[in-house]
């Protein structure tokens, strides 16, 4: 995969956040490459209050790193 990520500094905690969940998203990506797949996985976990309680709590993980990276935008 070509490099996307070249820095974890961010100028705002909100862009901090965004970082955050592309973080997470290029996970899914790289676990399963297959868009076909994902898609198809969607359906079972969209609708599933521990799925989305899980995915947020990756999205967190992932702020908890942007946000050290950039000493809490001090």
């Amino acid at each position: 995969m070509s490099e996307w990520l070249t820095s974890l500094q961010t100028d705002t905690p909100q862009e901090g956040f965004e970082l955050a969940i592309t973080l997470a998203r290029k996970g899914v990506g790289y676990t399963q490459p297959s868009a076909e797949v994902r898609e198809k996985l969607r359906s079972v976990y969209e609708d599933n209050a521990d799925s989305l309680i899980a995915s947020s709590q990756v999205i967190a993980i992932h702020y908890q790193t942007v946000a050290a990276a950039n000493n809490y935008w001090k």
